[in-house]
């Protein structure tokens, strides 16, 4: 499988990468680590993981996730080394009251605790790639849309979470920093203070881009290209609305195919929007045109785009893992990139 350098790093990371949220939840461990080895044998050297996983979020499982993969490289002696092994620490205030005691910031020393935390319950000495799952201070996300200064408030710098970082690396307990769900300002901030104080350079920055949320388009990409940093596209199918799954019943679908159906907190979320689901059903259309499944429609344009240095996929059986790696092979001629162009002046951003 194709490799690309991420941003000024020396990590190689596969064009894919295998997100883990559903190991421990809708995926229990021997599935989980089924699918972990048939990724590695198709050439996917990337996992992404986080402290908080697996999704939805719970007190009973926050760290299960982590610990699938720990077990799953112990039992595989040698593989940690083929491997670029990315985790995340949970940001502030997103209602997770189990997560560092409920706490409103994200300090240097919780930067580190997490880290030790997230080590021992993956059983590596260090994380390839460490990020911060979001940013402490107040931006919109996670459907937010506005920036509201009235939400501002004091908490722990840029700068202070890179020397956390700093004395992670020096420890050799972390080899490269990263962000997610992160602004073009946040970018060139962490840009500008690594360069001044002589701190880690962030690699990537992972946040959603996808047929129905392309706000990586409207100036942070401009920021990655010219800071050279990567971005690990995420939610490339729209958290499966962009599979085709509920475009006949929707969300509400008695057979319950993903994780909007299945879960009620997921509802709420930008994905089960009802501009969302309308708008996937113009891509699946458009996918039925072409000859193409929704889903190989949607991930090989993530891949066709100059912006995306490597996709993360989710996924829960061999079939859908099998699919979405055959789907990054596929070319889509200019006038189909025109026609979806045209969709998305229509519909626009909808999971914005």
């Amino acid at each position: 499988m194709e490799r690309v350098t991420l941003g000024q790093s020396d990590l190689s990371v596969s064009r894919i990468g295998l997100g883990t949220m559903t190991f421990g939840e809708q995926v229990d461990e021997a599935g989980s680590q089924a699918l972990l080895d048939r990724a590695v044998a198709a050439g996917i050297n990337l996992l992404d993981i986080a402290e908080m996983y697996p999704v939805p979020a719970k007190a009973a499982t926050f760290g299960l996730t982590e610990e699938i993969i720990g077990r799953w490289l112990r039992a595989r002696p040698g593989l940690r080394e083929r491997l670029v092994i990315a985790t995340k620490v949970s940001g502030p205030l997103r209602g997770y009251d189990w997560i560092r005691d409920a706490s409103p910031d994200l300090t240097a020393a919780e930067i580190v605790q997490s880290c030790e935390d997230s080590l021992r319950r993956l059983q590596i000495e260090t994380i390839d790639l460490y990020q911060i799952h979001w940013p402490s201070r107040h931006v919109p996300m996670f459907g937010a849309v506005y920036f509201d200064p009235s939400k501002d408030r004091t908490v722990a710098s840029m700068h202070e979470q890179l020397e956390a970082m700093s004395q992670l690396r020096r420890a050799g307990k972390i080899r490269h920093v990263g962000l997610s769900n992160e602004t073009a300002y946040g970018v060139g901030e962490f840009v500008r203070l690594a360069a001044q104080h002589g701190l880690p350079r962030i690699a990537s920055v992972q946040n959603p881009y996808s047929l129905v949320n392309r706000i990586v388009e409207n100036g942070l990409d401009e920021a990655l290209y010219r800071h050279q940093v990567g971005l690990l596209a995420y939610s490339p199918l729209g958290f499966g609305v962009l599979s085709g799954k509920y475009d006949a019943l929707g969300i509400d679908d008695p057979a319950k195919p993903g994780r909007l159906a299945i879960f009620d907190g997921m509802k709420k979320q930008r994905w089960a929007r009802p501009e969302t689901l309308a708008a996937a059903r113009r891509y699946s259309a458009l996918a039925a045109e072409l000859g193409l499944s929704p889903s190989t429609l949607a991930l090989a344009w993530v891949a066709s785009r100059w912006q995306t240095a490597s996709t993360l996929i989710g996924v829960t059986s061999a079939a859908q893992l099998d699919e979405d790696i055959a789907a990054m092979s596929v070319r889509l001629d200019a006038e189909t990139l025109a026609r979806i162009d045209r969709i998305r002046w229509e519909i626009r951003d909808p999971a914005q």
